[in-house]
């Protein structure tokens, strides 16, 4: 998946910055285009979220070592960290002008923010997927609703950070947002610990 990883965030470096110098295509559509909205907001998130559960889906649910389904939100997390790692690198050695200083900033503003999205966001889904292995009848039900919402927490992490170019008060609202959903992946890490420890007790 790394190759791919690597393409989508080309695909993803050139909707935020159309005016890079080999990004002829997207260029064309302008940052103001409603196309570049729908990518940050939608496309992106949904294509990432995805890409981040594929690795884990072909590469871990079969094994059989895979027997817990608190397993799901920690292998989750791990392909995020991992998908992050790459998004951080292209970000910050593809900058333009890139000097020691600039790279320093970026590592630390984007660990603090991209990397802890992309960790939350895959928790997320994988609180679902351990739900979708307790009830079999409803697993599918639960897989599209909780993809469905890290994408949604994604885009809206995307529209935040966009809100920051025009006013610096949204950095504020970005790490509240960040801190809330901190805050639920936690909540519902402990919750199916708790409810685990129920099963097996009965």
């Amino acid at each position: 998946m790394g190759p791919v990883a690597i393409l989508l965030q080309l695909l993803t470096r050139w909707s935020f910055e159309p005016t890079f110098q080999w990004s002829y295509f997207i260029a064309m559509l302008g940052q103001n285009d409603y196309r570049y909205f729908l990518n940050i907001i939608i496309f992106a998130p949904l294509i990432e979220e995805y890409l981040k559960y594929a690795v884990v889906k072909s590469r871990v649910l079969k094994d059989p070592a895979f027997d817990e389904p608190l397993d799901a939100m920690l292998y989750l997390i791990i392909s995020a960290l991992g998908f992050a790692a790459v998004e951080n690198l292209l970000n910050i050695f593809l900058a333009p002008n890139l000097t020691l200083k600039l790279a320093v900033s970026q590592s630390i503003a984007r660990f603090l923010s991209a990397t802890f999205l992309h960790t939350l966001a895959s928790g997320l889904l994988g609180y679902f997927l351990a739900l979708s292995m307790l009830n079999i009848k409803k697993r599918k039900m639960y897989l599209l609703g909780g993809f469905l919402l890290a994408a949604v927490f994604h885009g809206l992490y995307n529209y935040f950070a966009w809100l920051i170019d025009f006013n610096n008060y949204f950095a504020l609202l970005l790490a509240l947002f960040l801190a809330a959903l901190g805050a639920l992946i936690t909540w519902q890490f402990y919750r199916l610990k708790k409810t685990l420890s129920i099963c097996k007790i009965k």
